[in-house]
């Protein structure tokens, strides 16, 4: 019996899985959204949100624990065919991620699962993201439809003038 033990198996060793944690965790906080199991992502998300809330703290001996449960892997992208360092990850941790969610008392991360199925074992798929990069909200309808017609074409006449007025200053600047 498995009484009072917390956390998944996975069909893993402890180290294989401390591991899977681990990678999983870095490359939620270098690219801010992964694609994985369901039961992946609801593992990992306990762990990200205890480190996000060590990088609210922004202390050194929260930085030190940080690594000492993440490591300190580096961010590296491809430009032209060559590695380019971005830094690393527990620096993104510290710099980006935790003051981003100071206003915020938890739940920095949110599990959304997908229709897919992954090919191999059918297991089922879920993107795992950071919450607060959505995008800023529309601007609100008015109760006419006759009123949001009319200051859409307005704003497309602004528009048009502004280009033509820009393109005729261009064509006399060149003679």
């Amino acid at each position: 019996m498995r009484h009072r033990i917390a956390g998944r198996q996975l069909s893993r060793t402890s180290e294989h899985r401390i591991a899977v944690r681990r990678n999983l965790a870095a490359s939620l906080f270098e690219h801010e959204t992964i694609s994985t199991t369901i039961q992946k992502a609801k593992e990992v998300k306990a762990f990200a949100e205890k480190l996000i809330t060590l990088a609210k703290k922004g202390t050194l001996s929260a930085r030190r624990q940080a690594i000492s449960m993440l490591g300190n892997r580096r961010i590296v992208s491809y430009e032209d065919g060559k590695a380019v360092g971005k830094g690393t990850v527990i620096g993104k941790l510290f710099s980006e991620i935790g003051p981003r969610y100071l206003d915020r008392a938890g739940g920095y991360t949110r599990i959304i699962r997908l229709a897919l199925r992954r090919l191999g074992d059918n297991g089922e798929l879920a993107l795992l993201q950071l919450v607060g990069k959505e995008q800023a909200p529309e601007e609100k309808k008015t109760k006419r439809k006759g009123a949001a017609k009319k200051s859409t074409r307005k704003k497309a006449k602004a528009e048009l003038a502004a280009k033509t007025s820009a393109k005729s200053e261009e064509a006399g600047s060149q003679q």
